[in-house]
C-alpha cells in the first residue's frame, strides 16, 4: 500500500524506530486485518511536560483481530506517500493518554483507518486531531 511507511514517529520527540514490517506482503495483510477497538490517545508535544488542547499530539491505537495494538497517527514528514502511518503501539512512550475509545467490532479495516486519518497534512486544516478524530468518527 502506498500510505505505508514502516519506520514511523511515535515517542514523545518525533524519533523513528525500525521497520516493524519487512516485506510488501505483511504490510498488505496488516491493512487488511480488522479493527476491533480504537483509542483516541493524546500526548504532549516534543518538550513539553504535559498536553494542553491543541498544544498536544494526538493518534488512534487500534487493537485487532490478532489481538496486535498498533498506533495510527499523522504530522508532518512522518511519510512518505501519505503523512498518516501505522507503527506498532509498543512503540510509544508513557506519555501517551487514552482521551477516548470505541469499540468498532471488526466492522474496519487497518487501511480504512489510514484513510480516514488522511494523506496530507497541514499543521491549521488537517492536523493529528482533525485525522484522529476522523478515524474514531467512522461508523
Amino acid at each position: 500500500m502506498s500510505s505505508w511507511k514502516s519506520s514511523g514517529k511515535s515517542g514523545e520527540g518525533g524519533e523513528s524506530f525500525p521497520h516493524d514490517l519487512k516485506s510488501q506482503a505483511d504490510i498488505t495483510a496488516l491493512y487488511k486485518l480488522r479493527v476491533f477497538r480504537a483509542e483516541r490517545l493524546e500526548r504532549p508535544l516534543t518538550n513539553l511536560s504535559a498536553a494542553a488542547g491543541p498544544i498536544s499530539h494526538t493518534g488512534v491505537r487500534v487493537t485487532l483481530e490478532d489481538k496486535s495494538q498498533w498506533l495510527i497517527h499523522k504530522g508532518s514528514g512522518f511519510g512518505l506517500s501519505s503523512e498518516t502511518v501505522v507503527v506498532k503501539a509498543e512503540h510509544i512512550s508513557d506519555k501517551w493518554k487514552v482521551i477516548g475509545s470505541k469499540d468498532f467490532g471488526g466492522t474496519k479495516t487497518v487501511s480504512d483507518f489510514v484513510k480516514a486519518g488522511g494523506t496530507d497534512y497541514s499543521v491549521l486544516f488537517n492536523n493529528c486531531h482533525d485525522g484522529s478524530k476522523r478515524m474514531m468518527d467512522q461508523h
